[in-house]
């Protein structure tokens, strides 16, 4: 693993999470807030491959994201191993959600919980 795809990595999560963030901040729609949630789920994504990505580039291993987010916490790259976790069980649901109530539900987790994780 080369420290330039650690950068690259981090860069693609950096740019992911700016867009989640302006998201979370105008949508009001029923649309917009759908939205907000698949780019949610598209932030986690990039979130846990680049913690796979660090991890590997410091001698690590993992495979999945619960892996790789218990492994960061252990290592101390992450300080909240269940706010990490609850995020993944939210990105699980977001596949899985037929109802906008909980839509909506999820969307405040992620305005009012998750926002500066």
């Amino acid at each position: 693993m080369k420290r330039e795809e650690v950068l690259k990595s981090y860069d693609k999560l950096r740019r992911s999470f700016e867009t989640l963030r302006e998201a979370v901040l105008t949508a009001e729609t029923t649309l917009e807030i759908d939205g907000t949630l698949q780019r949610f789920k598209y932030t986690f994504e990039t979130f846990w491959k680049f913690l796979r990505i660090l991890l590997e580039y410091h001698g690590f291993e993992c495979r999945s994201p619960r892996s790789c987010i218990k492994t960061a916490f252990r290592v101390g790259f992450l300080g909240e191993e269940e706010l990490f976790l609850d995020m993944l069980e939210d990105r699980d649901l977001t596949s899985h959600i037929y109802s906008e109530e909980e839509s909506r539900k999820v969307f405040e987790r992620i305005k009012n919980i998750y926002k500066g994780s």
